[in-house]
């Protein structure tokens, strides 16, 4: 598909609204203490900021995806986007921890609605050919979750706030949101023949499902493998931190790597090779559990093999049904109930059965995401089942 001045400012606006995403998304973690203080909280009360923000996202999921379906989508991820801002102005300076938690709920809306919107615009700017550029979404997401840490040490730096760094990242979500609004919003696509739609319900549960169990994996692993790695004597305090810090930068790496695959092959390949290469590193971890070196070898394995998993699937759904804002949005609801959960089944074993259980529940949930996945590749084969 040829690129059109129009198409081309649409897909910066998208790159530059998850920029943003990222900023605001990683910005909670570092802030944490600041805002404990501020409230007068402790940190094991503060720690429920987390989870509003995440029920937040979850219901702007659900929502944005529905106004995506009806409204100009560049009007809807302007309300997200200025809805972003205003929040984000507002949390450092609120001193109620039950008031702080409604307003995070609230920028957690604001969020899902503009990463559903970020993900379903850009498949309809550039429908059969959107792969190469939804990796480069998600990789533009990863340099706001890069940025926003440093931003944040800098304002604690120079002001001994966090404030300026949050209305520092609330000013540069700004000119974005006008801009975005003042482009042509590109239009719904009418359902194309031999994809599926939304009345294969099965097709559309696999997907989700999948998404649900590898988010759990990537949120997982990135949030355990520093406790796995002190609990096992593998790493002292400062290790374990660049252990995670390198999960994260060779699942940045990698994102960077899948943007030149993606324009070359198909999204299946490149799942099926993202799965087995996850699939080794954590056998690696599991074989050698008494040695760093294999816990540092699986982990940049794991790294960029998981990178490319997530927009790579929202491709391969591309070209089997009709990427609706709604049936987007469900990608997303999985992707948030399975945030949430695993991480928290894992902290409920941790320290009963042993660190080991971690990584056996990762692979044993990547081994039921790459069996679901040849479902639905045998699903969306063999239906016949036109969409509703």
């Amino acid at each position: 598909m040829k690129i059109t001045p129009q198409n081309r400012n649409q897909t910066i606006g998208y790159f530059l609204a998850f920029v943003a995403l990222g900023l605001t998304t990683a910005a909670l973690g570092p802030a944490l203490p600041y805002l404990a203080e501020y409230t007068g909280s402790e940190l094991s009360q503060i720690s429920i900021l987390f989870t509003t923000k995440a029920a937040g996202y979850l219901i702007g999921s659900i929502i944005g995806g529905r106004f995506y379906d009806r409204l100009p989508g560049h009007k809807v991820m302007f309300v997200g986007l200025a809805g972003m801002i205003v929040t984000i102005a507002l949390t450092p300076i609120i001193p109620l921890l039950w008031l702080l938690g409604s307003i995070l709920f609230l920028l957690g809306a604001m969020e899902g609605c503009v990463d559903v919107g970020g993900n379903t615009l850009l498949v309809w700017v550039h429908r059969s050919e959107v792969g190469p550029f939804m990796n480069a979404l998600h990789l533009f997401f990863g340099v706001g979750t890069f940025l926003a840490p440093i931003i944040l040490a800098q304002s604690v730096l120079h002001s001994e706030s966090i404030a300026p760094g949050y209305w520092l990242i609330g000013f540069f979500i700004l000119p974005l949101a006008v801009w975005l609004l003042r482009l042509p919003s590109p239009s719904k696509p009418a359902q194309e023949e031999g994809k599926e739609g939304r009345s294969n319900v099965l097709l559309l549960a696999m997907m989700v499902a999948f998404f649900f169990l590898y988010v759990g994996a990537e949120v997982g692993y990135g949030g355990w493998v520093y406790t796995y790695a002190r609990e096992l004597g593998l790493a002292n305090e400062a290790s374990a931190a660049y252990l995670t810090s390198t999960f994260w930068g060779a699942f940045t790496l990698g994102r960077v790597f899948s943007i030149p695959i993606a324009a070359r092959t198909r999204p299946r390949w490149i799942l099926t090779s993202d799965l087995a290469g996850s699939l080794l590193g954590l056998g690696v971890i599991i074989l050698f559990p008494n040695s760093a070196v294999a816990l540092w070898g699986g982990t940049i394995i794991l790294g960029l093999s998981m990178a490319s998993v997530f927009p790579t699937m929202i491709s391969f759904a591309e070209r089997r049904m009709t990427l609706t804002g709604t049936i987007t949005s469900w990608f997303f609801v999985g992707a948030s109930l399975g945030s949430m959960f695993l991480p928290w089944v894992v902290g409920q074993l941790f320290e009963p059965i042993g660190p080991q259980v971690a990584m056996i529940i990762f692979l044993s949930d990547l081994a039921a995401a790459g069996l679901i996945f040849g479902i639905v590749m045998r699903v969306s084969r063999s239906s016949q089942t036109p969409l509703a």
